[in-house]
């Protein structure tokens, strides 16, 4: 039986949007997870790829070990931004599949507020089908792509995950 702190801890938010008028590719992801939520950053698990996939792309192979706000500088200066298609959510852990109850970012109001948008990447199955649950089917002159998940969980070669994460670099020029 659980109890009611149980079930408090149990409910995860998301961290706010990491954007400005100059973004031009939007990365969204289903909800930050447990390590994420303890370090207060985006991807902080030390074995998400995230940072490492990115920084390939934009040619900065060194990304993971820049300080944190210093990544977060160096992609919005290469017009990319973050954030997380749930606002909330219950979930144990930090599985995608335990993830219940969720209640969706505005994503819609985020998009209308960036001018310069021309991609959304959604980091995995999970972000982009609740994703299409809130913007829809279609989004007026935006792309959208699935790139695979950055999670260690997705258990397939970095390399593999690399040269499917290279479809955003037509959004970044």
């Amino acid at each position: 039986m659980t109890g009611v702190a149980d079930e408090v801890e149990a409910r995860k938010r998301a961290f706010d949007p990491v954007v400005d008028a100059n973004t031009r590719l939007l990365m969204l992801g289903s909800l930050p997870g447990e390590a994420s939520l303890k370090a207060g950053q985006y991807y902080a698990h030390s074995r998400n790829g995230f940072w490492r996939l990115v920084g390939g792309v934009i040619g900065c192979p060194d990304l993971a070990g820049q300080p944190y706000p210093d990544r977060l500088d160096i992609l919005k200066a290469h017009g990319i931004g973050l954030w997380d298609v749930i606002a909330e959510a219950e979930r144990i852990g930090s599985l995608d599949t335990a993830i219940r109850l969720p209640r969706h970012a505005d994503l819609k109001g985020l998009i209308a507020a960036l001018p310069a948008l021309r991609a959304i990447a959604f980091n995995g199955g999970k972000a982009a089908r609740e994703g299409a649950r809130v913007l829809g089917p279609e989004a007026e002159g935006i792309t959208r792509l699935t790139l695979p998940s950055s999670s260690p969980a997705m258990a397939r070669p970095l390399a593999w995950k690399a040269e499917r994460w290279a479809a955003i670099t037509p959004f970044l020029a």
